[in-house]
């Protein structure tokens, strides 16, 4: 592995292509792509990207399922010095335009399966003249099929080979903000291989793993933690289509991973499946993930495998392991990596005893292992850096021997199965009901570890809004890991003398007798 990571991603998987141009290095239920192939594959899309007026600098917005063709993608805009902005496929309407009017792409790329939504926000997007369609060479009008992409051959004509500094864009990773407007994180060539680096020297990583992902590639573990740290690995990316408790460990064992990640949700539902003779029938020796369950010593007996947490964020990357070889502290995500420098501050801004809870401010020791920022939101930028610390908006605190523990959030945000919610873009869905006169969401605990969405509405007088109406105006407007569990209609919220709404009363509350639930259709007795 190089330890000057002063160059770009594309350079990294030239590198390796020509060092173990056979070796395995994408794998998918669908196909496998050794180095060579993907390589090769890439270059003809760059080509391919170029002649359709792909240059360097610019975005290329993505509306794609997990996909050998999103991978493709990313790596090919890379070796042009352009920038990836995988879009979240459950995002709708406004949130959809909003999120590609912001880094105003000019060319998208859209999978067959997501044209009705995509369609529906076309006419209004500032930016986009061309849209290439994944899954069909028969598009609707005004769309071109993706093969044509991959038409071009690359020579020294139609394949440039520019510049690209490891500090330059590589990806825009989107997350929720306080605000209700998803904001795009900027991630450099060198963040992504940079943080691919402390993730495998975090969990000790080998050339002969096999890293497992069934989360989407629009997220940081897909792709900076799973395809990055394989690439410098020289050894194999395995990606999953998608979540799935009952085909989990088929999926496993078909792609022969060593090491997979979870969420705090995903591994209580595997760990609610039925017991049965094949728990360790795999080659998986460690996963990674957060949080990590109480029953982490039972689930490890019972699957034969190692279990370990850790801290990151999509803006600082990972930041903090858990020691392999130490006994583990329940409740600990870890101590902090040494590249970077971690303080717990108060409101204030100053720094808080050991034991005390406080804000997790990260500074970096080496250049481009944070985000850059906010894209196109200097203002959120400044305010996320200020006094020369990223601000993470967690709350955390530190033992004396220097472990962390994740305590909970500062920013009004929900975590619900991997998905970080912002509240106030779900409020804004709910008030857009003609019989909501306000509401106030917010997370209540899960039987499945992490948190549920919830919303106390007030409804205008007179309505007889039923909870079913509300929720069936909720999934046509956000995605659906945004739609309220629970509802719990108010004559009114509790206030402060601001007029600020007073969340912590609510959420003491929780689900409290009368709440609607959605997932039981019926109210809570």
């Amino acid at each position: 592995m190089a330890d000057d990571l002063r160059h770009s991603l594309a350079d990294e998987l030239r590198r390796a292509a020509a060092e173990t141009p056979q070796r395995p290095f994408i794998r998918m239920r669908s196909g496998q792509w050794t180095y060579a192939a993907f390589d090769a594959a890439t270059d003809r899309l760059a080509a391919g990207l170029h002649a359709h007026g792909v240059r360097q600098g610019d975005t290329v917005s993505l509306m794609l399922p997990n996909c050998i063709e999103l991978a493709l993608l990313w790596f090919a805009l890379a070796k042009l010095g352009a920038v990836t902005a995988p879009v979240n496929t459950a995002f709708r309407g406004a949130a959809l335009a909003d999120a590609v009017d912001l880094v105003a792409s000019r060319v998208a790329v859209v999978h067959a399966d997501l044209l009705e939504p995509w369609g529906a926000v076309r006419p209004g997007l500032h930016a986009v003249q061309r849209v290439f369609v994944v899954g069909t060479d028969t598009p609707a009008a005004g769309n071109l099929p993706y093969s044509l992409l991959s038409g071009v051959a690359p020579d020294d004509t139609t394949l440039p080979r520019p510049v690209v500094r490891f500090d330059a864009l590589c990806l825009l990773l989107y997350t929720s903000g306080t605000t209700g407007r998803s904001k795009a994180v900027m991630i450099s060539h060198r963040f992504v291989l940079a943080q691919a680096r402390l993730f495998i020297q975090g969990l000790e990583l080998r050339p002969d793993d096999v890293l497992y992902c069934p989360y989407p590639m629009f997220h940081l573990d897909a792709t900076v933690l799973t395809i990055a740290p394989a690439l410098l690995l020289r050894g194999v990316a395995a990606l999953g289509e998608r979540f799935s408790v009952s085909r989990y460990w088929d999926e496993v064992r078909a792609l022969q991973a060593t090491v997979f990640d979870f969420m705090g949700a995903t591994i209580t539902l595997l760990w609610k499946q039925p017991a049965c003779a094949r728990d360790r029938d795999h080659r998986a020796r460690l996963g990674w993930g957060v949080p990590l369950p109480s029953f982490a010593d039972a689930f490890e007996q019972r699957f034969g495998c190692r279990l370990v947490e850790l801290y990151g964020s999509t803006e600082v990357g990972c930041v903090a392991f858990t020691p392999l070889h130490e006994p583990r502290r329940h409740g600990s995500c870890g101590q902090p990596a040494s590249a970077v420098r971690v303080r717990l501050v108060d409101e204030a801004g100053f720094e808080v005893p050991v034991g005390e809870p406080g804000e997790l401010l990260v500074r970096p020791e080496e250049p481009s292992l944070l985000t850059q920022g906010y894209y196109a939101m200097p203002e959120a930028t400044l305010a996320a850096f200020r006094d020369l610390w990223f601000h993470t908006g967690d709350v955390l605190r530190q033992d004396a021997d220097g472990y962390l523990y994740f305590v909970g959030r500062r920013k009004d945000m929900v975590r619900r199965r991997g998905e970080n919610i912002s509240c106030a873009e779900v409020e804004l869905g709910i008030e857009a009901h003609p019989d909501v006169l306000e509401c106030a969401v917010y997370g209540v605990a899960s039987e499945l570890s992490e948190e549920d969405v919830m919303a106390a509405v007030v409804r205008r007088a007179g309505s007889s809004l039923a909870p079913q109406a509300l929720v069936e105006h909720c999934e046509q407007r956000m995605a659906r890991f945004m739609v309220p569990r629970y509802l719990r209609f108010l004559d009114a919220l509790p206030k402060t003398p601001t007029d600020k709404v007073e969340k912590f009363r609510l959420q003491a509350q929780g689900a409290a007798p009368g709440t609607w639930d959605r997932e039981s259709g019926r109210f809570l007795p």
